[in-house]
């Protein structure tokens, strides 16, 4: 397993580094997490519609291969990208999800914040309100995309959007729940969670 720290990113040339690595890659390649922020962005997944674009201003909107709606990625908001070859890993498509949202559950439980995973909607939330995304595209057995975890971040970008495609969904973050640590540090004990979780 290789852990990529990159800092920030461009979602497009990111994206398109994914894809290039998931092209390419053989039986032997490495797994890798790639750990980083974006530059403010919002993103439509696959079956994205443009409606739940609502107010967006100057931020620029990225029509992405992941699956989901639309949502907002931004400074102070730890993004991973698993690129994992999941034949491999023994894992399918839910249960890739599954092990996210829970090392996600189980990172924030270190902060004393209880989350919870929803069967209707993928992704993690405090008290109704979504912190942790997850949008994922699986291609020849291998994933790319992956998660984002709202730490210490401007949200006003999610008002104008119906967030995944709800109407009603708002979203927190640690900041707003107490706990202030750097990214960074919120990333180092994500990226220990998922790796832990994936060697037992």
């Amino acid at each position: 397993m290789i852990i990529r720290n990159l800092g920030l990113q461009d979602y497009t040339d990111t994206w398109q580094n994914m894809q290039r690595y998931t092209q390419q890659r053989t039986n032997d390649c490495p797994d890798q997490i790639w750990v980083l922020e974006h530059s403010p962005v919002y993103t439509l997944g696959l079956n994205g519609k443009r409606e739940h674009l609502l107010n967006i201003g100057n931020i620029p909107i990225v029509q992405s291969d992941r699956g989901g709606q639309v949502t907002y990625h931004g400074l102070g908001q730890l993004v991973v990208y698993i690129l994992f070859d999941i034949k491999r890993l023994q894992l399918n498509i839910r249960e890739l999800v599954t092990l996210l949202e829970s090392s996600m559950i189980k990172t924030l439980a270190e902060y004393d914040i209880l989350a919870r995973s929803r069967t209707d909607a993928p992704g993690v939330y405090v008290e109704g309100k979504k912190i942790g995304s997850i949008g994922l595209r699986i291609k020849n057995n291998c994933s790319y995309h992956g998660l984002s975890l709202n730490n210490n971040m401007n949200l006003q970008p999610f008002d104008r959007i119906n967030t995944c495609g709800y109407s009603d969904l708002k979203v927190t973050q640690l900041s707003d729940l107490g706990v202030n640590i750097s990214t960074d540090e919120l990333a180092n004990s994500l990226v220990r969670t998922i790796t832990t979780t994936l060697s037992k």
